[in-house]
C-alpha cells in the first residue's frame, strides 16, 4: 500500500482558504494528480485543504472524503518565554526545547510538563485511534511498533491535509516522537509526501517514507514555492520571524 500526503497550498489563514499564489500551487497539482492514480482519496474538513483537494483533483473526477481526524494538530501549550500566548506545538523556539531529552523520545514525548498542562498526549493519542481505524480498514493493524497485514495490497491512499498533523501520521507510521519532525522537517505548501509499505514477513508490514515534502510540481511549472512553511534563514533576513 501507498500512501500519499498532500499539504494544503499556499493559505489564507484568515479565510480558511488559499491565495492566489496557493491557487497557482494547487493547479499545478492537477498533472501531478493524473500520474499518481490515487485509489482512495480523503481530506481535512478545513477549507484551504479542501480547496488544495478540489482543484487538484478537478481533472479526474475524485471527491474526497472528509475526515476530520486530518484538520490541523489543534493541541496548544503554554508559550515559555510569553505565559499569555498559545502556541502550537510546531511552533517552539530551540533553546525551548531542543536540549530535553523527553522530545527525543516516543515514549517520554509527552511527559514534559507544557505538554501535559496542553493535554497535547490526549488529542495526540485521538488522532492515531482514527488513523488507525482508517489503515484497520486498508489491511494494516498496528501491533505493537509494526504492523500486522489482513489485506494486503497495492492500493495508494491520498490524504490532503497540514503540515502539523503530517508529522503526527509519520510519528505513528515510523515510531518516532513528533517533537523532532515537527521542528526538523518542512513540508512546503503543496508538497507531497510518499510512504509505501514493505512487507518482507508474510503477514508483517512497516512503512518507510520514499519522498518527504516534494515539490517538483512547482519547478515544472517554473515557479518557487511559498514561504509558508519556514522561517527566516538568517536571523537579519527580511523574512518570517
Amino acid at each position: 500500500m501507498k500512501i500519499i500526503i498532500i499539504r494544503h497550498a499556499d493559505p489564507d489563514y484568515v479565510t480558511d482558504s488559499l491565495t492566489e499564489t496557493g491557487i497557482r500551487e494547487a493547479e499545478a497539482l492537477i498533472p501531478r494528480m493524473k500520474k499518481i492514480k490515487g485509489d482512495y482519496y480523503y481530506v481535512s474538513p478545513l477549507g484551504r485543504a479542501r480547496l488544495t483537494a478540489k482543484i487538484a483533483l478537478s481533472e479526474i473526477g475524485a471527491e474526497p472524503v472528509v475526515l476530520d481526524f486530518l484538520r490541523e494538530f489543534p493541541a496548544k501549550i503554554e508559550h515559555k518565554r510569553d505565559p499569555e500566548t498559545g502556541t502550537h506545538c510546531w511552533d517552539w523556539l530551540p533553546l525551548d526545547w531542543a536540549n530535553d531529552e523527553h522530545f527525543y523520545d516516543i515514549d517520554t514525548s509527552f511527559d514534559h510538563p507544557v505538554m501535559k498542562e496542553g493535554n497535547v498526549k490526549e488529542v495526540y493519542e485521538k488522532v492515531i485511534c482514527e488513523f488507525d481505524k482508517l489503515l484497520t480498514k486498508h489491511g494494516y493493524k498496528k501491533k505493537g511498533k509494526i504492523f500486522e497485514v489482513s489485506n494486503s495490497n497495492h492500493d495508494t491512499i491520498v490524504l490532503f491535509c497540514h503540515f502539523g498533523i503530517e508529522c503526527v501520521l509519520l510519528s505513528y507510521l515510523l515510531n518516532l516522537p513528533p517533537m523532532p519532525l515537527w521542528h526538523g522537517f518542512v513540508a512546503p505548501p503543496s508538497s507531497v509526501t510518499t510512504i509505501h509499505t514493505e512487507e518482507r514477513e508474510k503477514g508483517i508490514a512497516s512503512f518507510r517514507v520514499e519522498s518527504f515534502g516534494d515539490i517538483s510540481h512547482l519547478y515544472v511549472k517554473d515557479m518557487e514555492p511559498s514561504f509558508a512553511a519556514r522561517f527566516c534563514e538568517c536571523y537579519e533576513d527580511d523574512t518570517r520571524h
